[in-house]
């Protein structure tokens, strides 16, 4: 078992969280979604596994890079 980090790709603020930790998850799968300039940007599982944690909270101001979840892959 490996952890992906999973890594915000703007500065924004968190929307909305879409899964939960525990969750099994499919490459692709829309984890959560950030708010940038009024747009509402998913952000993807680029792995499969489960999301081990969440480091952020709806409403959290996050920057460029910042890192979000863990996925455990296997």
């Amino acid at each position: 078992m490996e952890l992906f980090k999973v890594i915000s790709e703007t500065a924004g603020t968190i929307f909305r969280i879409e899964k939960n930790a525990g969750d099994t998850i499919d490459e692709g799968d829309v984890i959560l979604i950030l708010e940038s300039m009024k747009m509402e940007i998913e952000i993807l599982a680029e792995k499969k596994g489960i999301i081990k944690s969440f480091l952020v909270e709806e409403g959290d101001l996050v920057q460029e890079g910042q890192h979000l979840a863990n996925i455990e892959t296997s």
